[in-house]
C-alpha cells in the first residue's frame, strides 16, 4: 500500500523527491486530493495516466505556486485571464490558455491550450515550492471514479499506485476547481467550481458562456463521471421518497441522500442526510457517495440544488454520476 505522512515539512521534502525521480505522490488542494506528477517528465506522465486509467487524450491540470509563472506555461495570456487570476488565484480556479513549449501533448492530451491553476490549500503550495516546477495533477481517484477528499480515500482508490500521499485533512471546498476557457474570443466556464459564474461575471463586467462543442476538452467532461459503484437516480425533490420507496419494492438496497426532514425509516432504504446550505452540501457530497458505496446499495436516489452559485458546481457533478456507463 501507499505510504501515508502528515503533511508536515518533511514529508513535503520527500514528496518532492519523489517527484524529481518520476514517482507519483497525492496531495491535498482546496478542492479535492490530486495524484501529483512531474509535468515535464515524459515517464512520469505516462505514470500518472496509467495509475489513473485516465485517456491518453484527456488533458490534465497543471499546478504552479505563483500566478507570475504563467507566462512560461501558456503563449498568450489576454487581459480576461490576469484579470480572473488576480483575483481568485491562489485558488480554486483554473485557466485554459494557449499551451507555451514547455507544454508537453502527455499533458494536454494533444491540444493547444493547457489548463493552469495556482492553488490555494498550504500543502498544495508548499509542495510546489519545494519542488520547484509545475506539478500534473488530476484528482486522486481511478478515471471517472467519485473524487477524494480525504486521505483514507486516496488510499482506497489508488492503493500502491500512488507511492506517497501526504495527509493535510479534508478538503475545504469538496468538489473541483471552476475551469474557465480564456483561449478563445469569449471566456467560457468549461466545468461550475466555487468561484461561480457570477463571481466571474462581477470581475470581467461580461457574462461567461457555456461552452460548446469546439471547446477544447477538458478534465470532467464526459456524460459519466464522478461516479460510485452504485447506479445514481437524479429526480426533483418532492419525487425523491416515492422513486426510493418504489425501487426498495422491487428488491433494490436504495440510499437516499436528503434533508434530515424526510425520517425515512422503510425496510430496504438508507438515508444519508445532506448539510443543508450548499457550500456545506459540496464539501460533503463525495464523501456521502462514498458512505453509499460502503453500504452495498444498488441505487443512489436524490435531487440536485438550484444552479446558482456553488449549487451548479453540484447539480453538474451528480448530473454526471448518473449519467450512462460503459
Amino acid at each position: 500500500m501507499s505510504k501515508v505522512l502528515k503533511a508536515d515539512a518533511a514529508a513535503i521534502g520527500e514528496a518532492a523527491v519523489i517527484l524529481r525521480r518520476g514517482g507519483l505522490v497525492a496531495f491535498p488542494t482546496e478542492t479535492v486530493y490530486g495524484l501529483g506528477a512531474d509535468a515535464e517528465n515524459e515517464t512520469a506522465m505516462r505514470a500518472l495516466f496509467a495509475a489513473k486509467g485516465r485517456p491518453a487524450d484527456h488533458p490534465v491540470i497543471v499546478h504552479l505556486a505563483d500566478a507570475a509563472l504563467v507566462d512560461q506555461f501558456a503563449a498568450k495570456v489576454p487581459d480576461a485571464a490576469r484579470k480572473l487570476a488576480a483575483t481568485f488565484w491562489p485558488g480554486p480556479m483554473t485557466l485554459v490558455l494557449p499551451r507555451s513549449a514547455r507544454i508537453s501533448d502527455f499533458v494536454t492530451g494533444g491540444l493547444e491550450t493547457v489548463g493552469l491553476r495556482v492553488p490555494g490549500h498550504p500543502v498544495a503550495h508548499a509542495l510546489l515550492t519545494e519542488f520547484g516546477g509545475p506539478i500534473a495533477a488530476p484528482s486522486a481517484n481511478r478515471f471517472g471514479r467519485v473524487s477524494c477528499t480525504r486521505a483514507e480515500h486516496v488510499v482506497a482508490e489508488l492503493g500502491a499506485r500512488v507511492e506517497l500521499i501526504l495527509d493535510g485533512g479534508e478538503c475545504k471546498v469538496g468538489v473541483e476547481s471552476t475551469i474557465i476557457d480564456v483561449s478563445g474570443k469569449q471566456p467560457a466556464i468549461l466545468r461550475p467550481g466555487a468561484v461561480t459564474a457570477e463571481q466571474a461575471a462581477t470581475v470581467l463586467r461580461e457574462s461567461l458562456t457555456a461552452g460548446s462543442k469546439s471547446s477544447p476538452r477538458v478534465s470532467g467532461s464526459l456524460p459519466s463521471h464522478y461516479a460510485p459503484k452504485a447506479r445514481v437516480e437524479l429526480v426533483e425533490a418532492e419525487e425523491v421518497v416515492s422513486r426510493a420507496r418504489k425501487l426498495a419494492s422491487q428488491g433494490q438496497k436504495v440510499v437516499v441522500i436528503g434533508p434530515a426532514s424526510l425520517q425515512l425509516t422503510d425496510r430496504g432504504i438508507e438515508l444519508l442526510i445532506a448539510p443543508r446550505g450548499d457550500e456545506s452540501l459540496a464539501h460533503a457530497l463525495y464523501s456521502l457517495l462514498r458512505q453509499a458505496d460502503e453500504l452495498g446499495c444498488d441505487v443512489v436516489v436524490t435531487s440536485a440544488p438550484e444552479e446558482q452559485g456553488i449549487g451548479a458546481a453540484i447539480a453538474d457533478r451528480l448530473r454526471r454520476a448518473a449519467g450512462p456507463r460503459d
